[in-house]
């Protein structure tokens, strides 16, 4: 799937808001309902959205497509590097634009750490930090339990081994 404003934008509010139907989408966005309907649809038939629980009727909620641990097929790769475009993008409009955010939000913490962990650990420090995050994780779904002067945040924490370099990698000092 070629990427697409509209798709780009979808996704992005979709990882932000958890759940939209396209007229929400519409009206959070500036395009038109049948418009982010069809885009809605494209990319859940390529497997980066589905339909979120909702108790019938008309409404067709859309979320992000939830991710079991044992799948791990081209969808699931094509949405990963997908979503750490736009944590890359979030973090760049971040930097070029926290100077229009409000006094008490224009800081960020950011920290960085290597750790000899086994494949075990890893998953377990993962899931500490799940863990972690859990008790903020509804304030998605349910915008009276965000407290006043809540904004979204990105938490964004990558875990994967350190490669060596290749024989013919040589760093280079300017």
């Amino acid at each position: 799937m070629r990427p697409h404003e509209v798709r780009t934008a979808l996704l992005a509010l979709l990882a932000e808001v958890g759940a939209v139907t396209s007229t929400e989408a519409a009206a959070r966005l500036g395009y038109s309902s049948g418009l982010c309907s069809f885009h809605l649809r494209q990319l859940a038939r390529h497997g980066y959205i589905e339909e979120a629980p909702h108790s019938g009727g008309r409404v067709r909620p859309w979320r992000l497509r939830q991710q079991s641990p044992e799948t791990g097929g081209p969808a699931e790769e094509q949405f990963a590097e997908l979503a750490r475009g736009l944590e890359d993008e979030s973090w760049q409009r971040w930097l070029a634009r926290r100077n229009e955010a409000p006094s008490a939000w224009r800081h960020d913490d950011a920290f960085s750490a290597v750790a000899y962990l086994t494949p075990e650990e890893m998953s377990r420090v993962a899931d500490v930090i799940r863990r972690a995050l859990a008790p903020y994780q509804d304030r998605e779904q349910r915008p009276l339990a965000r407290p006043d002067g809540a904004l979204p945040v990105a938490l964004i924490t990558r875990l994967f081994p350190l490669l060596p370099h290749a024989a013919g990698d040589v760093d280079q000092e300017d």
